[in-house]
């Protein structure tokens, strides 16, 4: 692209000087000019204008399609980046949806074992009660045994 570029300047560079070059040939073989004369332009040579022309216009086509190409590229390069963005964005939030239902579902459980664990502590409390009224019952039944043993070894 920087070729053509350069090509195209030293092709109109080359124009010029060839014109430049007729003009000033025929200056010095006229041997005396006027001072009005040289200020004037040297005359334009249409041919090689049109050619210069015709090639900045086929560099100016050629960036052009070179500008196309890359803003393709980065078209394509932002939507790839973009669909690997969506892309992630969907998995994280899958994610955490599916950590949030794992955190619920392990709080749900971690509260029924909680509640399991209060009825039973409630429960061990009417233990103690029956163990009490259990060892009385058994000093009971000692002593009523040991009175009908009294009586039966009475000979």
């Amino acid at each position: 692209m920087a070729e053509a570029g350069e090509d195209a300047s030293r092709r109109a560079s080359e124009a010029s000087r060839g014109s430049t070059d007729v003009v000033a040939m025929d200056s010095l073989s006229e041997g005396s000019v006027e001072p009005e004369q040289q200020r004037l332009p040297p005359p334009l040579n249409l041919i090689e204008l049109f050619k210069a022309i015709e090639v900045v216009e086929r560099d100016s086509v050629a960036i052009a399609e070179s500008f196309t190409s890359l803003f393709a590229s980065l078209r394509l390069a932002l939507a790839e980046v973009s669909g690997s963005s969506v892309e992630h964005m969907q998995c994280f939030s899958d994610a955490a949806g599916r950590l949030q239902e794992s955190a619920l579902d392990a709080s749900t459980r971690g509260n029924r074992y909680i509640n399991s664990c209060l009825r039973l502590n409630e429960e061990l409390k009417g233990a103690d009660n029956l163990a009490a009224q259990l060892k009385y019952l058994r000093k009971t039944v000692d002593t009523l045994d040991s009175a009908v043993n009294r009586l039966l070894r009475l000979p």
